[in-house]
């Protein structure tokens, strides 16, 4: 059939619901799935355990999904409303052959998606899924396959409570901003095992996102949460994405903290317990992270950036931990993969634990300024960081992901969109003028060299 060849990413599926992506197209990629799943599992009747969030498409999609791996014969557990490391969790502990989100993650409602991942959780290339489509032929399938709900709640918050101690956590007052997604219903099955307040902003699952955009590192999504965090007193605060893999912080004073600085944070606990292991952050973490990640006595691994690249910094170098700027955390414990419920969890334990107000806490972790993400609209992408190789070579350069060029007191990173004519641009100095400068001198030169008319498309949080 017809697909549009861009719903397929590197490791999830995305798309305009229903153009892009519908029921009918969802029903062969559940034929495709459980054709790679058979593949690689050795069984002729794989079990698959199918979730989805709260999205308006993901009801028809998670069914169409389904009635094409039935047909092709596996047997598909129906987990329902659910949060993507729920999935996870469900494959690495409970052993499925694979498992199957529906979810768009943190894209606007008009979007539909999966992610997917296999036994042992290990991660499905999507180029497979589509290759398989491609070999599929019409006609229909003869199965013995079946689908069946299943209840798996319980021992998904068991779970979570495994990463702290319930005994260390004070009766802290927390704003919870859900986003009308996931973590609503997590928090409220969570809630009875923390003994904290928990002010609720946008609890109720709603796939119109009609209070504020999924992704909460969007323009103007903190402004409630930071209204709530200073009108209640509140300790702290913190927003959640659609499928609850992203996890961002506010502190007491309304200040918005980067994600890398919680991963610095995270780091110390955890090499606390597990000396000597590693912890991978990806290639636009400002550089304090590795150097933090070194005095805790831990082994920094940097990665491309993508949550997929960091898990398997984690699990390919004897790792404990990782993150990244997007706000994904990582962790060894749930299988190598990300979860915001479970890095909300430790950071209760963390937070606990200090004698000083979270805005305190993390101002000794933030020695550098790095800017936020600058993203450039133009088509010679590759040429533009060939010329920048050249025009730098008297400083340190790799070409991890695009090119960073790092000098003693600054550096800057250029890497190409896998998916739009975009260059990213992320700068760090050591105070917020000489960060800004930086980053100005790195645009200006950025579009000179552009060959066609560039703009800039936004900065993110």
């Amino acid at each position: 059939m017809n697909i549009n060849s861009e719903i397929f990413r590197a490791y999830d599926i995305r798309g305009i619901y229903p153009e892009d992506i519908n029921a009918e197209i969802a029903k062969n990629i559940g034929r495709a799935f459980a054709g790679v799943i058979t593949k690689s599992s050795g069984s002729r009747t794989p079990r698959i355990i199918v979730g989805r969030d709260m999205r308006l498409s993901s009801p028809e999609l998670a069914e169409a999904f389904t009635e094409g791996a039935v047909s092709c014969g596996a047997i598909v557990d129906v987990a329902g409303l659910c949060t993507v490391d729920m999935v996870y969790f469900a494959v690495g502990k409970l052993r499925y052959d694979g498992g199957v989100m529906i979810t768009a993650s943190h894209n606007p409602k008009e979007y539909g998606g999966m992610k997917m991942v296999a036994k042992g959780m290990k991660w499905i290339r999507i180029k497979d899924i589509q290759d398989e489509i491609e070999r599929m032929t019409d006609t229909p399938v003869s199965s013995k396959g079946y689908s069946r709900a299943v209840e798996l709640w319980d021992e998904y918050i068991q779970h979570v409570c495994s990463f702290f101690d319930s005994n260390k956590i004070r009766p802290l007052k927390v704003v919870v901003d859900a986003g009308n997604g996931m973590a609503g219903v997590a928090i409220e099955k969570l809630q009875k095992h923390i003994p904290i307040e928990i002010i609720k902003l946008n609890f109720e699952p709603d796939g119109n996102f009609p209070n504020r955009p999924s992704n909460p590192l969007a323009e103007n999504a903190t402004n409630m949460t930071v209204s709530k965090v200073l009108e209640t007193n509140a300790d702290f605060g913190v927003l959640f994405d659609g499928d609850t893999d992203r996890l961002i912080f506010i502190d007491e004073k309304g200040g918005f903290i980067r994600a890398d600085t919680t991963l610095i944070i995270l780091a110390e606990f955890f090499l606390k317990k597990h000396p000597g292991k590693a912890v991978s952050y990806n290639a636009i973490c400002s550089r304090a992270v590795p150097e933090f990640i070194r005095k805790f006595g831990g082994r920094p691994i940097r990665t491309k950036v993508g949550f997929v690249n960091v898990s398997k910094g984690i699990s390919e170098n004897d790792g404990v931990l990782g993150g990244e700027v997007s706000a994904h955390y990582s962790f060894a414990d749930n299988f190598y993969a990300d979860s915001g419920i479970i890095a909300f969890a430790v950071m209760l334990e963390i937070i606990s634990e200090s004698e000083i107000p979270l805005s305190e806490m993390v101002r000794g972790y933030k020695p550098y300024v790095r800017g936020d993400e600058v993203n450039l609209e133009m088509e010679n992408k590759q040429e533009i960081i060939s010329i920048l190789k050249d025009k730098y070579s008297d400083a340190d350069i790799d070409m991890l992901d695009g090119i960073t060029v790092s000098f003693p007191d600054w550096w800057f990173n250029v890497r190409a969109s896998n998916t739009e004519p975009l260059l990213r641009v992320t700068v760090e100095a050591g105070t917020q003028e000489e960060m800004e400068n930086r980053r100005d001198e790195i645009v200006a030169l950025i579009k000179k060299l552009s060959k066609s008319p560039s703009r800039i498309t936004g900065e993110s949080a």
